[in-house]
């Protein structure tokens, strides 16, 4: 499975989320409104999630294994990178 485009919308208020982030796998399978999170160790991504009756936020779509997930954070972290000295509101990156 490849990462076929990433587009990062950068967030422009002060807090912790810096950018909304869509992907597309393969060129067939988009996830919306994953987000990069600035916290006490650095960035992260976290993936789309709903709130559950009881409160907790539990994801809609997440990665199975961990080699996934590091590949997801390692492209979406190096494309936020990128948006950051670009002027436009809308950062695209496609293989």
């Amino acid at each position: 499975m490849n990462i076929t485009d990433v587009r990062v919308r950068k967030i422009a208020k002060d807090g912790k989320m810096k950018a909304i982030v869509s992907i597309t796998l393969d060129n067939e399978f988009a996830i919306h409104d994953i987000k990069v999170i600035k916290g006490e160790k650095g960035l992260f991504i976290a993936m789309p999630s709903k709130r559950a009756t009881d409160g907790e936020y539990r994801d809609i779509a997440h990665p199975i294994n961990s080699a996934m997930r590091e590949l997801l954070q390692k492209t979406i972290l190096e494309s936020y990178e990128q948006a950051l000295g670009e002027p436009e509101e809308l950062h695209q990156i496609a293989e």
